[in-house]
């Protein structure tokens, strides 16, 4: 059976997007599978921004065919681990928790390395470089979960 990893933002157009792309470079598809939600639905459907799209073709990974998508409380079933980029949407997906089962599942990305601190900013109001700095934090984190899970 597949370990799934699910990695949640508010709009799931900036940094879970880059999370999902980043955290599947590493592992093996073949027994993990990675995906991404947001906690609002502002954008489902959509591509992520074109910004995490072109940040990430810098670093060779392809997220363009990704698909915005909301959070639901059917995730907690479905997925093994669930990573919050910020305190917020961590706070949004506690509340849909039905069991201590589901809040064990809920960590905050940044908690699996030792950065100083532990929420990746939203690069949304920002500009190339906010973006560019999201992308190495994300990949850091998700050097330290792809150990734990291969």
């Amino acid at each position: 059976m597949k370990t799934k990893v699910l990695m949640v933002c508010l709009g799931n157009i900036c940094r879970s997007p880059l999370a999902e792309g980043i955290l599947k470079s590493k592992v093996d598809s073949n027994s993990i599978f990675v995906d991404s939600s947001g906690t609002a639905g502002y954008h489902v459907g959509h591509q992520p921004d074109k910004r995490s799209i072109a940040v990430a073709q810098k670093h060779g990974i392809d997220i363009s065919s990704q698909k915005c998508r909301q959070f639901s409380k059917n995730d907690f079933i479905e997925f093994d681990w669930i990573y919050a980029m910020d305190k917020n949407n961590f706070t949004n997906i506690l509340n849909l928790a039905s069991s201590e089962k589901d809040e064990k599942k809920v960590r905050l990305l940044l908690d699996e390395v030792d950065l100083g601190f532990n929420e990746v900013p939203d690069p949304y109001y920002g500009g190339a470089d906010g973006f560019e700095e999201v992308y190495h934090m994300i990949n850091r984190a998700c050097e330290a979960i792809a150990k734990k899970l291969n």
